[in-house]
């Protein structure tokens, strides 16, 4: 028969066990085990314990056996918990993820990385999670080459600033190559507990240009739709805008590097028409142009989930869109200055640099 050790207790350990078992601040459960190493220093038996504090007779054993090996420093923390022992090492997750790449891969999966360090996918998951990383997503950019980014940096940015008084500022582009696409197999509406289906081939039933021209200060919209993006369909967008604009404001015009917006015919309309002023954004930073923003409501908005059986059913559909939006027009607000951009255009052409020499080497 086993018989449980004997606890004899000096004054100095008798008075600590108290004031831990009557303690407010100290752990439940160190409260709980000097009680028990009290009621066994009175010779209690394990049983006579776990009645008197509502508890295991062999959870009392325990905490008994242990005080009696190593004192108070044995019952004040737990042993190490049974199982399979970790072998996550997180600094080779992350450096395996941010500085490798699999074999005939282009980013690890979190299936692929565990089978690679020899733990479990939620493993590696959890690694990710906890430090940003998403393998599975990639961002695109496009780093301006422009000699004169700097000057048509600031010149632009500071029409959306500083605009000059008594004069519009019309952020100015085509959205080209619009496609009527029509599905090839009717779709099911939204229900409850179903989302709305459509396929995922279709017909095209040809194409459409939107030339637009968002006014910074208001977010109102001049737009229409012709079949092509040549440089005539472009001066037939200038004269649009030359008529619904007061003639005695000056228009600044915002414009990318399209080969259309410099013809040499369209050169010579402006220069007949001086209250137009057009500014260029920076090659290959379109981004600068505010109604690239509109475009992107619109496709999301109108264009993508859309059912258009010919052009003239795309082009009636854009000019509903544009209607509804001058009902209540706002404009997009830019808040961003032309000394930050330059900023984070300076640093990501530094670490390209470096990239590029690394690769070299």
């Amino acid at each position: 028969m086993r018989i449980a050790p004997t606890i004899v207790l000096n004054e100095v350990e008798r008075k600590h066990l108290t004031q831990l078992a009557k303690s407010r601040t100290a752990s439940v459960r160190m409260a709980r085990r000097a009680q028990i190493v009290l009621l066994a220093a009175t010779g209690k038996h394990n049983e006579a314990i776990a009645r008197a504090l509502d508890i295991g007779r062999v959870q009392v054993g325990r905490w008994r056996e242990r005080y009696a090996e190593g004192g108070l420093a044995a019952i004040a923390r737990d042993l190490p918990r049974g199982g399979r022992p970790r072998k996550a090492d997180t600094a080779e997750i992350v450096r395996l993820t941010t500085r490798t790449l699999p074999e005939a891969a282009t980013h690890w999966s979190t299936r692929t990385l565990a089978a690679k360090v020899g733990v479990s996918d939620t493993t590696v998951l959890r690694v990710w999670r906890r430090h940003g990383l998403k393998p599975h997503l990639v961002e695109t950019f496009k780093v301006s080459r422009d000699p004169h980014f700097v000057e048509k940096l600031e010149d632009i940015v500071g029409l959306y600033l500083n605009p000059p008084e008594h004069a519009l500022v019309l952020c100015c582009d085509e959205k080209s190559q619009v496609q009527a696409l029509d599905r090839t197999q009717p779709g099911l509406p939204l229900k409850k507990g179903r989302a709305a289906t459509m396929t995922h081939d279709y017909k095209r039933h040809g194409t459409t240009t939107l030339f637009a021209a968002l006014s910074t200060l208001d977010g109102s919209l001049m737009a229409c739709c012709q079949p092509r993006h040549r440089h005539a369909e472009w001066l037939v967008f200038l004269r649009q805008i030359n008529r619904e604009t007061p003639k005695h404001k000056q228009v600044h015009l915002i414009c990318d590097n399209y080969a259309t917006h410099k013809h040499p015919q369209v050169q010579a309309w402006l220069a007949k028409h001086p209250r137009l002023h057009v500014h260029f954004t920076p090659t290959s930073a379109s981004w600068l142009n505010m109604v690239e923003r509109f475009f992107r409501d619109l496709s999301t908005q109108r264009l993508e989930r859309g059912v258009f059986r010919n052009v003239p059913e795309l082009t009636a559909a854009i000019k509903a869109y544009v209607a509804v939006h001058n009902k209540n027009p706002k404009p997009f607000i830019w808040t961003a200055k032309a000394k930050d951009i330059l900023q984070k255009v300076i640093r990501a052409n530094r670490r390209l640099s470096s990239k590029q020499n690394e690769a070299l080497h």
